[in-house]
C-alpha cells in the first residue's frame, strides 16, 4: 500500500469513528489535517519500549466506561506486538487494574505537585510514546469540567503534565472537547456547549466515543503486522470486567455495560466496520 493508498484509507477511518456526531466531533474533524490515524500509527508502529496510556475520567467518584475500553484494547495490542505499555490513571481506576495491568497512579486533586509528578514519571519510564484517551484536560482557569460543566478539579489527577513535558510523541484521543488534546482545535469547540480543554498534542484522534478512537489506531497496526488485532477486540467482555471494578456510564452515570448512553454492539458494529475498510473481511 503506497502512502497515497495509505492517506485514503485513513481517511475513511476517520470519517468511520465521527459518522454518528453524537458530540459535534464531526464538525471539529475539518479543523484537522487529514491522516491523523494514520500519523498516530506510525508514531506507534516501531515503539519498542514504553508506552505510557493515560485514562480515567471521574464521574461520581468513580470511573467511567468510555476510555479504560479502549486503553486496554490498545494495551493488549501493544503488548502483543513487543512494547510495554502502561496505564497512568488515578484513583479508583488506578487500584481497580493493577492487578490485571502495568498501572502507575497519580495522584488525585494533588495540583501543586503535578509538575514535579510528571517529571519523576518520565524520567522513570522514558517512554517512546505517551497517549490520552478520556482525560479530562485544563481549562483555560486550570480547572477541570465534565460534559455538564461541572467542575472536577478536586476528582481529578493531572495528566496533562506528561503530555506537556515529554520529549517524545504524544497522542490524545477525545469525543466532546473536555478531553487532553482539545486545545489543537481550539476554535473549533466555540459552538459545543462545554468548558473547552486549552491542552494540546502532537495528533489529535477525534471520535464518536473515545474507545473507538483507540480501534482507529489499532487499524493501522494490525494492517502492518499482518494481524487482525481488530478481531481480537471484545467490547462487552472489557466491559464486564471494569463494571465489576465499578464502573459508570460517562452519560447515564449509572453501572451497566454501556459506553456513553450506547449498546455495546455500537463499538462491535465499529470494528466491523474498520475490519470491512482494512480488508480483513
Amino acid at each position: 500500500m503506497n502512502d497515497a493508498e495509505q492517506l485514503a484509507l485513513s481517511r475513511r477511518i476517520e470519517d468511520i469513528l465521527v459518522a454518528r456526531n453524537l458530540r459535534g466531533m464531526k464538525t471539529v474533524q475539518p479543523h484537522l489535517e487529514p491522516g491523523y490515524c494514520l500519523r498516530a500509527a506510525q508514531m506507534l508502529q516501531n515503539c519498542s519500549g514504553n508506552i505510557l496510556i493515560g485514562t480515567g475520567f471521574p464521574v461520581v467518584k468513580t470511573f467511567e466506561t468510555d476510555g479504560p475500553v479502549g486503553a486496554i484494547a490498545m494495551y493488549e495490542a501493544f503488548e502483543k506486538l513487543g512494547s510495554t505499555p502502561t496505564i497512568v490513571c488515578g484513583r479508583p481506576l488506578s487500584k481497580a487494574l493493577s492487578a490485571r495491568y502495568r498501572v502507575h497512579e497519580i495522584r488525585v486533586g494533588d495540583h501543586d505537585r503535578r509538575e514535579h509528578e510528571a517529571q519523576d514519571a518520565l524520567a522513570r519510564f522514558h517512554p517512546d510514546a505517551i497517549i490520552s484517551i478520556e482525560r479530562p484536560g485544563q481549562a483555560a482557569d486550570g480547572g477541570y469540567y465534565n460534559m455538564r460543566g461541572e467542575n472536577i478539579s478536586d476528582n481529578t489527577a493531572c495528566f496533562d503534565t506528561f503530555i506537556q513535558q515529554s520529549d517524545c510523541p504524544t497522542i490524545a484521543i477525545g469525543d466532546g472537547g473536555n478531553e487532553i488534546g482539545m486545545g489543537k482545535v481550539a476554535q473549533a469547540l466555540a459552538n459545543l456547549n462545554i468548558v473547552p480543554s486549552t491542552t494540546g498534542c502532537d495528533e489529535l484522534i477525534v471520535a464518536d466515543v473515545s474507545n473507538w478512537g483507540a480501534y482507529g489506531i489499532i487499524s493501522f497496526l494490525s494492517l502492518w503486522n499482518q494481524r487482525d488485532l481488530l478481531a481480537e477486540i471484545v467490547p462487552l467482555d472489557i466491559l464486564r470486567f471494569i463494571s465489576e471494578l465499578g464502573s459508570v456510564d460517562g452519560v447515564t452515570r449509572v453501572n451497566q455495560l454501556t459506553e456513553d448512553g450506547l449498546d455495546p454492539h455500537e463499538g462491535e458494529s465499529v470494528l466491523l466496520e474498520l475490519r470491512r475498510t482494512c480488508g480483513f473481511v
